[in-house]
């Protein structure tokens, strides 16, 4: 991202030319301190992920965000508030394209569709969307990533910490991630290619902490479904195992997190709806999803593609389609696929 670029007519420009070259360095560049011992370091660094990932649980906060891959921009609204006695509340709303909002209590999710007048109730199953972070405690991300702790700066007004999780092999990407100081809510989150690059940025533009609980909106936009067309997708746990598969990848770090079975419907008119099973893996930042699915009368193709830091691949295997999905390079995918078996169950 440039520097933004300061009119000299300002108070900026009244200031020597090294100075004002020097102020702009300093807003844009989070200072980098001398390293303390490796251990300390690790310390640090999971006692931050841990931070991280309570306070988007427990924090009350109210802001908008901005998600970044290449070209596009897509900006949301959010308002999350923790109670003692009746849990999380969480209202996510699209400021972009066409009207989405999303209430949560806990784990009970409704998506509403306004142009079709339908709210979609299901079960939370992602506990790590921004400004969430972790599927594992800190210690185990730091298993596959070598932490930098990268000093101080400042995001959307609010001091934070900066910290750069480089990976260990070549199977995962760089992540460098901006806390909150003193509550540890994560205000941005960035995904770095080899050479550094930003493959994927989310950060908030506008974001105010430790807010007053004000849950009255959404326990309403909840229990007032007239004239919406409420839909229960059915979604349900699956055992790939005894359905045959085998998923052994020899990556480092990643371990199956959930499992499950959706019903995706037919290209065919008055046929059936096609069971999808989904196996997703996570390293605590990257997640990578294996859907199979049988080939029926599909006309897909083999082949690969990327968008960002997210790339997919697709092959088939027997009378079925694979389908790998993650934020991780192809070699990943590729890995994972190569260690895809399938039996019968008898």
């Amino acid at each position: 991202m440039q520097t933004p670029r300061f009119n000299k007519t300002t108070i900026w420009g009244r200031l020597p030319a090294f100075l004002f070259c020097a102020a702009v360095l300093l807003s844009a560049t989070p200072r980098v301190f001398a390293q303390d011992g490796p251990a300390v370091a690790r310390h640090t660094a999971a006692e931050l992920l841990d931070r991280i990932h309570q306070a988007a649980q427990q924090q009350n906060y109210e802001g908008a965000f901005v998600y970044q891959r290449g070209n596009f921009v897509q900006t949301s609204r959010i308002a999350h508030y923790s109670t003692h006695t009746d849990g999380e509340f969480e209202q996510l709303e699209s400021l972009d394209g066409k009207p989405r909002k999303m209430l949560r209590h806990n784990d009970d999710m409704y998506t509403f569709v306004p142009e079709r007048r339908i709210v979609v109730l299901e079960k939370r199953q992602n506990k790590d969307s921004f400004p969430a972070l972790l599927s594992v405690n800190g210690e185990q991300v730091l298993s596959v990533y070598e932490p930098k702790m990268l000093g101080d700066d400042r995001v959307a007004g609010v001091d934070s910490l900066v910290m750069e999780l480089d990976p260990k092999d070549a199977y995962r990407f760089a992540y460098k991630l901006w806390a909150d100081k003193k509550t540890g809510l994560l205000l941005r989150a960035q995904t770095l290619d080899p050479s550094g690059q930003v493959l994927e940025q989310l950060s908030f533009s506008q974001v105010r902490i430790g807010v007053p609980v004000d849950k009255a909106g959404i326990v309403n936009g909840i229990r007032n479904l007239a004239g919406w067309t409420v839909v229960r997708p059915p979604v349900e746990p699956v055992d790939m195992v005894a359905q045959g598969w085998q998923i052994t990848p020899s990556v480092a770090g990643f371990h199956v997190i959930r499992q499950l079975r959706r019903p995706m419907a037919s290209r065919e008119a008055g046929q059936p709806p096609i069971p999808v099973d989904q196996a997703v893996f996570s390293d605590g930042l990257a997640a990578i999803s294996v859907f199979v699915e049988p080939v029926e009368n599909n006309t897909r193709k083999e082949g690969t593609g990327d968008s960002g830091a997210t790339h997919v691949l697709v092959k088939r295997q027997g009378d079925f389609w694979i389908t790998l999905l993650g934020e991780v390079p192809q070699t990943t995918l590729q890995q994972f696929a190569s260690a895809i078996e399938y039996k019968a169950p008898k």
